[in-house]
């Protein structure tokens, strides 16, 4: 199965479709989405392309293909609007003998961990900037963001098929970072 992981799409219509797009370019099974979905949030500038109403229309045909976990700007009110479930605090995926712990980043994240077992591997958002570090007894990765990366990072992505990671500038398709379990 090849997951397509993206965070912090922020009511960004454009890159929402430039995801979507690459979500069928990759030939993906799933998009894991890590929050901050269709609100900017009051300490991000509006992204290019900000049109929440669209991000909905976008995304909801695509229900059966989205998992998604509650980032920091997500609230019940998205939910209502949203025909896919938005609003667990983490998701737990099996690969091989680990367990990916995919959360927002708000509430779980290197310095507040949740509950992980040597060697399992921690994934968010909300930072939006791209990580892949060994932090000793687990692996910590940040997909960066879609519509409003920070620190000179590409609007990115990222993918996991098999025990393969690659992260993808979502403007030019370049892996610049790739990691393998």
């Amino acid at each position: 199965m090849k997951f397509l992981i993206a965070s912090d799409i922020h009511g960004s219509a454009k890159y929402c479709k430039m995801m979507i797009d690459a979500f069928y370019k990759e030939k993906a099974d799933k998009i894991l989405l890590l929050g901050d979905i269709l609100y900017h949030g009051p300490r991000n500038d509006l992204p290019d392309g900000y049109a929440p109403k669209e991000v909905i229309s976008l995304l909801n045909p695509l229900k059966e293909k989205l998992m998604c976990v509650r980032g920091n700007c997500d609230t019940e009110v998205d939910q209502m609007v949203l025909d896919f479930p938005i609003l667990a605090d983490y998701a737990v995926i099996p690969v091989g003998d680990k367990l990916l712990y995919l959360t927002h980043g708000h509430k779980f994240n290197p310095q507040a961990l949740p509950p992980l077992s040597k060697g399992d591997i921690l994934i968010n958002g909300h930072t939006h900037i791209p990580k892949c570090e060994n932090m000793g007894d687990f692996t910590y990765m940040n997909c960066g963001s879609v519509s409003i990366p920070k620190e000179n990072s590409p609007h990115s992505y990222m993918t996991l098929e098999g025990d393969s990671f690659k992260w993808i500038n979502l403007e030019t398709g370049e892996i610049y970072i790739s990691f393998k379990l």
